[in-house]
């Protein structure tokens, strides 16, 4: 008998197109992910209301494109559970039982709560929901059981709540629930085609559904070395946003891109079109395959309600065990 693979939970919001950033932060780790362990993939339609409740969001089409950039990244839902956050209603009663243990002053503490409020300083987020939004993203790990979460390291704070909420769950009532470890991943920071950070709300993302055309446009507008005024002058790489991106996606010639830009043998405009070439084999196919899955939304109407009801068979199981456990 084969040993009981190991359960990982991640998710992603449904606020609009995805980008590279997301490609190589998560979805290029999340496809590997499914050959070693039992793998769900969670579309989080509640944790995108609770900073954006003010702007009505598409949300069907929202989560049907989602979805679509998934599996154009070789997201499998033969493999793995693929599934809408609301459509489980299991979250918000474990959410609901989680909250009336969890201490205020848990979610008061967390180092990304007062961050964001500041961020999103044009919008009112000063909410219960948002609050409690970490009490929200425990419930949706335990629910799964999941052993792992793949996360940065900016977000193990996020990942320590819900280990806490697990220990005094377990002492309050009985061991229902295991802590869940981190499962970090090197991911590299990409900055945005203007080098700030990437954001969808600057608008300097390379998304999954770029045209050859406004790739091309994109990569013409990105920011080089500003010293750098003539064709002879020589280059400085690592001020450079270009070479940023060959650093991620052009591994095997980056040695060379930046022997040859200190030494002025390269000049920015054939840099950017090595780069631009580099991105269109890389975002063509996923382009391709996404404008196919959109085409037949009800194909992937039927995928969603597949990993629906995969992880409604999973979180029923585990509520049954924690109403018992709770006397309830």
């Amino acid at each position: 008998m084969e040993p009981k693979k190991k359960i990982v939970l991640s998710g992603m919001r449904p606020t609009g197109e995805l980008h590279l950033g997301h490609l190589v932060g998560a979805l290029e780790n999340w496809v590997k992910l499914q050959d070693e362990y039992q793998t769900f993939y969670m579309v989080a339609d509640w944790h995108a209301i609770s900073t954006a409740y003010e702007d009505k969001l598409d949300l069907p089409n929202l989560k049907l494109e989602i979805i679509a950039d998934w599996l154009a990244c070789g997201i499998d839902p033969q493999r793995s559970a693929i599934f809408i956050q609301s459509a489980v209603k299991e979250h918000s009663e474990l959410h609901l039982l989680l909250s009336m243990i969890t201490p205020l002053a848990w979610v008061e503490r967390n180092p990304s709560f007062k961050e964001t409020i500041q961020q999103l300083s044009s919008k009112n987020i000063s909410t219960y929901g948002f609050l409690g939004y970490p009490v929200l993203q425990a419930a949706d790990i335990l629910l799964y059981l999941a052993d792992l979460v793949p996360v940065g390291i900016d977000q193990l704070p996020h990942l320590e709540l819900a280990r806490e909420i697990v220990r005094r769950f377990n002492y309050l009532y009985s061991d229902t629930f295991v802590e869940p470890q981190p499962l970090l991943t090197n991911t590299p920071k990409l900055s945005g085609i203007d080098k700030r950070k990437m954001s969808k709300s600057y608008g300097n993302c390379i998304n999954l559904s770029e045209t050859e055309q406004s790739l091309k446009t994109k990569i013409n507008s990105m920011i080089t070395d500003p010293a750098r005024i003539k064709r002879e002058d020589k280059g400085h790489p690592e001020v450079c946003t270009v070479f940023e991106y060959h650093s991620c996606f052009n591994k095997s010639e980056v040695s060379q891109i930046s022997e040859d830009c200190r030494a002025a043998k390269i000049g920015c405009v054939q840099c950017k079109k090595n780069l631009f070439e580099k991105l269109n084999d890389l975002i063509t196919p996923i382009r391709v395959k996404r404008s196919e899955l959109l085409a037949k939304p009800d194909d992937l109407k039927d995928i969603i309600n597949d990993g629906n009801k995969k992880a409604r068979n999973a979180a029923s199981a585990t509520m049954e065990i924690v109403r018992k456990n709770m006397n309830l």
